[in-house]
């Protein structure tokens, strides 16, 4: 059991970090046209090609996941994400997220580990 909260942590750390990146890639996007420079400026995107190598390798320890371990069990563990998104929406993006919103992953949290018990 270990190892499977050891692969979906890095898998979920992973799946969030592509989505910093994705929304790091868009925030240095000028509006969305449909323009060579615009596309030209998507393929030099760093940003952009970390979210799709993060993606990309969350798929793979993904794929290894469900092949070892049980669905019902592997799936609500990726929920582990929400704590790596609700710290890069603080430490990154400098955002305020109020207490509500860390109950409700408190709450989510909890149930997990009550799945993995």
């Amino acid at each position: 059991m270990i190892k499977l909260i050891i692969l979906a942590t890095i898998q979920s750390f992973l799946l969030a970090s592509s989505q910093v990146f994705l929304k790091l890639a868009t925030m240095r996007m000028d509006k969305f046209s449909l323009t060579w420079a615009y596309f030209k400026d998507l393929l030099v995107n760093w940003q952009l090609a970390l979210s799709g190598i993060s993606i990309a390798t969350a798929t793979i320890i993904w794929m290894y996941i469900l092949k070892r371990f049980e669905l019902s069990v592997a799936y609500p563990l990726i929920s582990i994400s929400y704590i790596f998104g609700m710290l890069a929406a603080i430490f990154i993006f400098h955002e305020t997220v109020p207490l509500t919103r860390w109950i409700g992953v408190g709450l989510i949290m909890a149930g997990v580990v009550f799945l993995v018990r």
